[in-house]
């Protein structure tokens, strides 16, 4: 059974550009993660600010393994470890994380 995370990313008007230009840059930074199965960052196409970030995953287990690891700590705190340059400003207003399983796929 797939695991879905959706984190809903609420952005200035302005920025969206910019969040995805930052998921862009990162994109195959989940590579080899155990029990990540993919990823889609949805852009609104009409009026709304709110980006949704969708992952699947193999389990709960293994979702919440990334999340307490140094790899996940690293992408949300602005950059990474060993980076000269100084961590970026959060792109986000707020951010909300919603879980589903599969019920049904076609």
């Amino acid at each position: 059974m797939t695991i879905i995370k959706i984190n809903a990313i609420t952005v200035p008007a302005d920025s969206g550009d910019e969040l995805g230009s930052r998921f862009a840059a990162r994109r195959h930074s989940m590579e080899g993660t155990e029990g990540f199965e993919g990823f889609e960052l949805l852009e609104p196409t009409d009026d709304r600010t709110t980006w949704l970030v969708i992952t699947r995953w193999a389990s709960e287990e293994a979702f919440e393994s990334w999340r307490t690891s140094r790899g996940f700590q690293n992408s949300h705190s602005g950059g990474e470890s060993d980076s000269v340059e100084p961590p970026k400003k959060p792109v986000g207003m707020s951010a909300e994380l919603w879980s589903y399983t599969t019920s049904v796929t076609g």
